[in-house]
């Protein structure tokens, strides 16, 4: 017990430094540093308590401070106490999500909650089925899984040997995960066909039809289309109804990727960019994003039962003395299966959770879009350029130094701002003061992405990351 009220201490005092903007976001040191500041190694004796003290001190002091008001750097940031005292519970209770049996109250919670999310969702008195699984790649995996067998149930016994040549569809903005889906699942990543986009992000309807008509006229057989509410970079939301309305012309399974944009479905005021979702045969929607439900919390929502079902005798016999249907681990691909329905139904109960308001999102972009010669103390407003006018909370912008913000040769600029937002982001980290991201997109050289989905930051703390990143890149 007393080992235990002083971890208790050690965590009660990192949450505190975590949302103290005098503390660092990161303590950063290079890997080879980092392995040779701590003694990492597994021994072959055991430690004493007081050492095992001092390594969870350790693992935190270097750990990133994703609760800081000041990091930016990941679509899931923030800490919520009541998310975060229901996940010491579930760690207490540590049990399994596969039975009936051995988690009787978990199940129930995560039968009500999934039934809730389906209502909202549109579907007539919350009908189908739906899972928690690792994440939304997972939840997109399984959504491909769905699709596969429900065009053809015989591949669940004789594998892709048994079915035609099999193709999906999906933008080309669209999460890393719909291929690597279909790579699991022996499609293969050149069976994924990906659509052009707008100058938005948007998936363009007229391209998926055609390249749908032009794969059914070399044999392919369309099964699987995957449009993103929500995308990873624009957080750009593609247009479900006339995607639906393409979907039912040629009978193929529509889903939608919400992992990121999802939980506008829970905001009167931005669920219109949702409007035909109730249209789809399966959503993947995390929590542990925009909800702010600590990680991990990912839901895909849809009919499952049939297609992974193994009727294990050991775990699902069908003689049990309680309704079977409870026992839903037979869903999951997993067997062993973590509780992670605790964290949003526990939120949800204490506050009836709702999407972190995009007002931040709004002064984001408007002071890094503003005209001012000084929109921010010692920051002048030529030296940032927005990317796009529409956004979901992510906000897309260049940084461009004095040295490069007059180049003449496009070329040249092009290739020289390209290296603008990795040194500003390596030199931010070695200072530790904050952390957003960058990457490229398309023909765009890299860029910051701006992500607001922390509920501890500030119109303070937007301003403070503008010039903290005009500090670290004037000299560029």
């Amino acid at each position: 017990m007393t080992f235990l009220q002083e971890v208790v201490d050690i965590l009660l005092a990192y949450i505190v430094e975590s949302f103290d903007r005098e503390t660092k976001v990161i303590d950063f040191h290079y890997p080879n540093e980092l392995l040779q500041m701590n003694n990492w190694e597994l021994q072959d004796e055991p430690a004493t308590l007081d050492d095992i003290l001092i390594s969870c001190r350790a693992t935190l002091k270097y750990a990133i401070k994703t609760a800081h008001p000041r990091y930016f750097n990941q679509l899931s940031t923030g800490l919520d106490m009541v998310g975060l005292a229901a996940d010491w519970l579930t760690s207490t209770a540590n049990t399994n999500m596969f039975t009936y049996e051995v988690a009787p109250v978990f199940v129930l919670l995560e039968y009500v909650t999934l039934k809730k999310m389906r209502e909202i969702i549109g579907w007539s008195d919350g009908r189908g089925d739906g899972i928690f699984s690792p994440g939304g790649a997972i939840s997109n995996m399984y959504a491909m899984l769905l699709a596969r067998f429900k065009m053809f149930p015989e591949v669940k016994e004789k594998g892709m040997s048994s079915v035609p040549r099999l193709v999906a569809f999906t933008s080309e903005h669209s999460h890393f995960s719909i291929k690597k889906g279909a790579a699991a699942l022996g499609i293969g990543t050149e069976s994924v066909i990906c659509i052009k986009a707008d100058e938005s992000g948007k998936l363009i309807p007229a391209d998926l039809e055609r390249r749908i008509l032009e794969a059914k006229q070399k044999g392919f057989v369309p099964f699987f289309v995957s449009a993103t509410a929500g995308t990873t970079v624009y957080g750009a939301f593609d247009p479900l109804i006339a995607i639906s309305d393409i979907c039912r012309k040629y009978n193929i399974w529509m889903h939608v990727d919400g992992a990121w944009g999802g939980s506008l479905l829970m905001s009167r005021r931005h669920r219109w960019k949702l409007d035909g979702v109730e249209r789809a045969n399966s959503v993947t929607w995390n929590p542990h994003k925009m909800m702010s439900v600590p990680l991990q919390c990912s839901a895909l929502l849809g009919l499952m039962q049939n297609c992974n079902q193994m009727h294990a005798c050991y775990l699902f016999q069908q003689d049990k003395h309680y309704d079977l249907s409870y026992d839903t681990g037979d869903k999951a691909l997993q067997c062993g299966r973590h509780v992670d329905i605790f964290k949003l139904w526990l939120m949800w109960r204490a506050k009836v959770i709702h999407p972190l308001a995009n007002i931040y999102t709004f002064y984001c972009f408007n002071q890094i879009n503003s005209d001012d010669s000084h929109f921010v103390s010692n920051c002048s407003a030529e030296n940032f350029q927005i990317l796009r006018t529409e956004f979901h909370t992510n906000v897309c912008f260049w940084y461009l130094p004095p040295g490069i913000r007059y180049m003449e040769d496009k070329e040249e600029k092009k290739k020289h701002l390209h290296k603008v937002a990795p040194v500003i982001k390596a030199r931010m980290m070695e200072y530790g003061t904050t952390m957003v991201s960058y990457q490229p997109q398309g023909d765009k050289v890299n860029f910051f992405r701006m992500v607001i989905s922390n509920p501890a930051a500030t119109f303070e703390d937007i301003d403070f990351l503008i010039e903290e990143i005009e500090r670290l890149g004037q000299d560029l």
